[in-house]
């Protein structure tokens, strides 16, 4: 589910995005007469889940369409590169983060941020109970499993901030037998998730949230072209305003959610409603989605020190070099407006 974060700068050029109507929603809020919806195409980093909700929600429940927007939610897969599509003009919109974004104005790319829906990243280290390894502190020199992406992401911030060493890693399959055989060895996951099928394993995981140690990425964010945020700019507004939306009812868990929950099993048949009412659960609890600048600023809030923060935190790690314009990796034109906010 990470995301893989090297650029093919080549296939950014003459990106054209958003499919025009003939009628616009001039004020967010407004409910549409047209007879005509904008399209607008959203490429997901995954299967369907409910780290994905909002946007389903969004669409199920008519939000989208209240904003006079046909939206495409396209959902991932692992023979998919959400990058790809976007660069290549193929989708309008893609779920990333902020280490992508930041990769944009590195290389030069004419994309960015628009939105994060998550505040906090869900990564999060896993470890057995009883161990000592009750915090990411006591972790230091010990065995973890850590995938390729995780190398290049949070594990540069785990070593700045807790002095772990790349001697402490293990290959990471996405396969939970080597963690359930062996109480010694703790290993990645995201919060929604793996501690869910670890728990169906027989062992009740201590979970660590790696964003509660400072570890700032924006994550479920929306990403865009530079082109489409300039000649659509109220298209992108609305698709933003309507999104947030989605999202600030479908973390209410309500009955609102089910049309969402059941178009999520219709598009992943590997997913279930348990797995479903887990995830909402842990991402309330955790404020993976209303937590920090959300709770006065609204859902998909984003702000400058965050970015300058996060980018200073992961330049000093070696991950991004010195005298990046990190203002160009990303906009707060279309969020923090109080959409959802407690």
């Amino acid at each position: 589910m990470m995301m893989k974060y090297r650029i093919n700068r080549r296939a950014a050029l003459g990106l054209i995005g958003g499919s025009a109507a003939s009628v616009l929603v001039p004020v967010p809020g407004s409910k549409v007469s047209a007879q005509t919806l904008d399209k607008v195409s959203y490429q997901t980093n995954w299967r369907a889940q409910a780290e994905h909700g909002g946007f389903y929600l969004a669409v199920t429940n008519g939000i989208y369409k209240k904003y006079g927007i046909d939206a495409d939610i396209r959902p991932g897969g692992p023979q998919q590169n959400p990058s790809q599509l976007l660069l290549g003009g193929r989708v309008d919109m893609i779920m990333s983060n902020s280490f992508e974004a930041i990769r944009y104005a590195q290389e030069n790319i004419p994309f960015l941020c628009i939105a994060s829906i998550f505040q906090k990243d869900p990564q999060v280290l896993i470890s057995h109970p009883g161990q000592g390894n009750d915090t990411l502190a006591a972790l230091k020199g010990k065995p973890i499993l850590v995938g390729a992406a995780g190398r290049t992401s949070y594990w540069p911030f785990l070593k700045a901030k807790f002095g772990y060493t790349d001697e402490q890693i293990r290959p990471y399959t996405f396969n939970m037998a080597p963690f359930l055989a062996d109480k010694t060895i703790s290993q990645q996951g995201f919060l929604s998730s793996e501690p869910f099928a670890i728990q169906k394993g027989g062992v009740n995981p201590v979970v660590h949230l790696i964003a509660d140690a400072g570890f700032e990425n924006y994550n479920t964010t929306i990403n865009i072209s530079q082109k489409m945020v300039a000649e659509k700019k109220d298209l992108v507004q609305r698709f933003v305003t309507a999104s947030l939306e989605g999202w600030a009812e479908y973390m209410k868990a309500g009955p609102s959610a089910a049309a969402a929950n059941a178009q999520i099993l219709k598009d992943n048949p590997d997913m279930d409603q348990e797995k479903i009412d887990y995830a909402v659960k842990v991402m309330n609890e955790k404020g993976i989605v209303l937590s920090g600048d959300a709770l006065t600023l609204g859902i998909g809030a984003m702000t400058d020190a965050r970015w300058a923060s996060f980018y200073k935190t992961m330049t000093e790690a070696g991950v991004f070099p010195p005298g990046v314009d990190i203002k160009k990796a990303y906009s707060l034109e279309f969020v923090n407006k109080g959409v959802g906010k407690a």
